[in-house]
């Protein structure tokens, strides 16, 4: 099998490729589906255990020919897709998804693993396989750090007000939580911390952990929970991805949990432009 990678942080926008036939569908859409379970538990990777991530989303725009040279700039530019920063991995050989996924388990974990990137198109042309993961440009009209995140509270209080299947463990309806300020503080330093640190981890740059700063922040809890996200422009796509990932979808739906804080940060510089942190709690 030949393996070949390319990496661009160009301003530009996406391309369309029309797939016909439901088998050569049915391989891609079964890739995607191995790539985001693949993401939703933390995995090994390049002598590092990666975080749990929320799934990719499709988007069409992004399924490149299979075959030949990709001039992503131009390409992208014609579907409109705003993009800051893509990356596309190339396979020639797996006969089907199941394949396809180990080659890019074995040579391109730490691509599908990057919490910067929250989009993904894939096409096929028999045994030759383009992969294209993208983050696109911040959309405008995003409140403050507050305002979003007691958007977010909203979110989480609407899914928990019916029953959810959070991977293979069912969740009934939970009570709603309720805003708590000093959550909020631990979220949104945390969120800051990881945008101007650029990193991604529940673990902070000083080792705290999401008890230690809940604590800090003057919150002292029976049980702290934190979900965090990155790259998604906002709070309905990130509660969206949270609730598609089973260990964070288990967090938004513990019935035990009473108290959420939650806020974002953004920074240009950083891989994934936006930070996201909601914090549980019980009292």
């Amino acid at each position: 099998m030949r393996f070949r990678t390319f990496i661009t942080s160009l301003a530009a926008l996406s391309w369309v490729l029309l797939v016909t036939g439901t088998a050569v569908a049915s391989e891609e859409t079964q890739l995607i589906q191995s790539i985001n379970t693949y993401r939703s538990q933390a995995q090994p990777c390049a002598n590092l255990a990666s975080q749990e991530l929320p799934p990719l989303t499709t988007d069409p725009r992004l399924n490149l020919p299979a075959t030949g040279t990709v001039d992503l700039q131009p390409m992208l530019a014609r579907a409109s897709y705003p993009m800051v920063t893509v990356q596309a991995i190339t396979l020639s050989g797996p006969r089907d998804a199941q394949s396809a996924m180990a080659a890019i388990q074995e040579s391109f974990c730490q691509v599908v693993l990057n919490p910067q990137f929250v989009d993904i198109g894939v096409s096929r042309a028999d045994r030759d396989w383009r992969i294209v993961l993208a983050r696109p440009l911040l959309a405008g009209g995003l409140g403050n750090s507050q305002a979003e995140g007691r958007k977010m509270l909203d979110l989480i209080n609407a899914a928990r007000s019916v029953p959810h299947q959070c991977g293979g463990q069912p969740y009934s309806a939970a009570s709603p939580l309720t805003w708590n300020d000093n959550l909020t503080s631990a979220a949104e330093s945390h969120s800051r911390s990881m945008a101007n640190n650029n990193f991604f981890d529940h673990k902070g740059r000083n080792g705290g952990t999401p008890g230690d700063r809940a604590e800090l922040a003057g919150y002292i809890g029976q049980q702290i929970g934190e979900n965090i996200a990155a790259g998604q422009d906002n709070a309905r796509k990130v509660v969206d991805g949270w609730l598609a990932s089973p260990g964070h979808c288990a967090n938004l739906m513990n019935p035990q949990f009473r108290e959420l804080g939650a806020a974002y940060a953004v920074d240009p510089k950083s891989d994934a432009g936006i930070y996201w942190t909601a914090v549980f709690g019980v009292q």
